[in-house]
């Protein structure tokens, strides 16, 4: 398995944002995982990556506990949280080749040039961050993740505030990573989950609802997966 979380929970005073959830993700999956804001998503993922301590319980990410070796887990895997946070004052190469060093990547240069390719970057490659459009930028947090060669990557609503022609485009690239990498991506968009995932979890208000196939959550009915939505994330209790 690429990614086991067993029994993980994260709470903040009273507030279960977590609450013992289990799952495992097997190597070369891309796995949609979903929720409403609020839901858990970010926070799981946040774990995942090392970025965040559970409250209890914990996982492995490639037979490497992401708990008590967080450091080995973050080498192995690519994150685009939520918020992509860049340096709007320096160009696409200079952030790539700065964000490469802090990695440890010992051959920069082939390496910012694999990323830059690998999520298309070329023709805006020497445009400083800032000028770059919500696309672009988005972009070049993939291009980040990918600086090492991760075995897995998390990536945190990927393709928010992109118009549809750069929604495209970014599925394009994700499911072409996702033939050689275990992928687990949230977002809000059914019909990106339906284009790049053979696998949906569901989480809402801490708890997992749902962990099946898209064909086997759609049942008889061939319900959309918007609807399974929102029956699913409704009235947790009622699962």
């Amino acid at each position: 398995m690429s990614i086991s979380v067993e029994h993980l929970s994260k709470h903040y005073g009273k507030q279960k944002a977590v609450n013992d959830i289990s799952f495992t993700i097997k190597t070369g999956e891309i796995v949609g995982f979903l929720g409403p804001n609020g839901a858990g998503k970010s926070t799981t993922m946040k774990i995942i990556t090392g970025y965040i301590p559970p409250t209890t319980g914990g996982g492995k990410v490639c037979d490497i506990d992401m708990v008590e070796d967080s450091l080995a887990v973050r080498k192995i895997v690519g994150y685009l949280p939520e918020n992509n946070p860049l340096y709007p004052e320096m160009y696409i190469t200079e952030y790539l080749r700065f964000m490469a060093g802090l990695s440890g990547v010992k051959e920069t240069k082939k390496a910012v040039e694999q990323a830059i390719e690998t999520t298309r970057l070329q023709p805006e490659r020497h445009k400083r961050i800032g000028q770059l459009s919500k696309g672009y930028r988005q972009r070049v947090g993939l291009a980040q993740a990918l600086l090492h060669n991760p075995d897995v990557l998390i990536l945190d609503e990927p393709t928010s505030g992109l118009d549809p022609l750069q929604v495209e485009e970014m599925r394009n690239v994700i499911k072409e990573l996702g033939k050689n990498k275990t992928v687990m991506l949230s977002t809000h968009i059914m019909q990106e989950v339906e284009a790049m995932c053979s696998r949906v979890i569901m989480i809402n208000k801490g708890n997992i609802v749902a962990d099946d196939s898209i064909e086997s959550l759609r049942g008889p009915q061939n319900e959309s997966l918007e609807i399974i939505f929102k029956r699913l994330t409704s009235n947790v209790d009622a699962i």
